[in-house]
């Protein structure tokens, strides 16, 4: 045992920080209806990547030459720390999670051409899916067993995707 790690009575040690973030995670989001947890994740975790990417970035006279501006925005430098923190956790699901990201990033991106085509502004479409995702995660966790302190919410919001992506590696059998 590391002399870093406590043995507490009742929880075991782990080897990886990742092992022990996701045993907490379970003791308190013990429900067995993990997928309603991935739908309101999902959607928070869209609808703030989507309102992070509509932040206006300033032009640099040097991308717009080549039409790299549409590609550089803050979303970008989100998506690059989210999977740098990922990518630190759990390397194997950092890769699961930088997939997903790509499915999103295509997804706003066809919500800007909606909203160029006269559809609803991207920021709108974003803050609700947010907003939805946030409060059904939270009455989500309202539902479980043992009372659930508001710190754990945001850990949910922030690691549970790749939390979620654990649940699926270990059903496939994939080493994480």
């Amino acid at each position: 045992m590391n002399k870093k790690q406590k043995k507490t009575p009742g929880i075991p040690t782990f080897e990886r920080s990742v092992d022990r973030i996701f045993y907490e995670m379970d003791q308190k989001f013990a429900t067995r209806n993990k997928i309603v947890y991935a739908v309101f994740i999902a959607l928070a975790f869209f609808g703030v990547m989507g309102l992070i990417w509509m932040i206006p970035f300033p032009k640099l006279g040097f991308l717009v030459r080549t039409n790299m501006d549409t590609f550089l925005n803050w979303g970008s430098f989100y998506i690059a720390i989210i999977i740098y923190l990922y990518l630190r956790l759990a390397p194997t699901l950092s890769y699961a999670m930088l997939f997903t990201i790509g499915v999103m990033s295509f997804c706003i991106v066809q919500l800007e051409y909606v909203e160029r085509d006269g559809g609803p502004a991207v920021w709108l479409v974003c803050t609700v899916l947010t907003v939805i995702g946030i409060v059904g995660a939270t009455f989500q966790a309202k539902k479980e067993p043992t009372e659930i302190p508001p710190a754990a919410i945001w850990r949910l919001l922030t690691v549970g995707p790749i939390w979620l992506w654990s649940k699926i590696f270990t059903v496939l059998k994939i080493k994480y």
